[in-house]
């Protein structure tokens, strides 16, 4: 990986997922935490909602993450991304170029 990429990889981001777990009556319940934490880069992007033919939607982007390919592999559409209080849902993952070196993660920010 070139000495560029990794350097831009500044900011610590925690990888959520949706854990089992028991709650008071021992039932069993699914609630997003953390998986992991990571290196990243964060590089804000635009984007909006729309529908396009054949009823195919393109999704609203906000954000792109970059992370190692290694670091990332078992990150899925499923997990959200936290930073800094912001959470981001992840909308798909692009392995660019098929390198194996670094995964782009495209997301929306998520407004509470």
């Amino acid at each position: 990986m070139p000495k560029r990429t990794t350097n831009n990889l500044k900011h610590l981001i925690d990888i959520c997922g949706n854990v089992k777990t028991k709650n008071e009556l021992d039932e069993t319940t699914y609630k997003f935490d953390k998986i992991k934490s990571i290196y990243a880069a964060i590089i804000p992007q635009t984007g909006s909602l729309q529908k396009q033919q054949a009823d195919t939607i393109l999704t609203n982007v906000t954000h792109k993450i970059i992370v190692r390919y290694l670091a990332g592999k078992d990150i899925t559409k499923d997990m959200q991304i936290m930073f800094r209080g912001h959470r981001f849902e992840i909308k798909y993952i692009l392995n660019p170029f098929f390198k194996n070196e670094t995964l782009e993660i495209f997301c929306q920010e998520l407004i509470d």
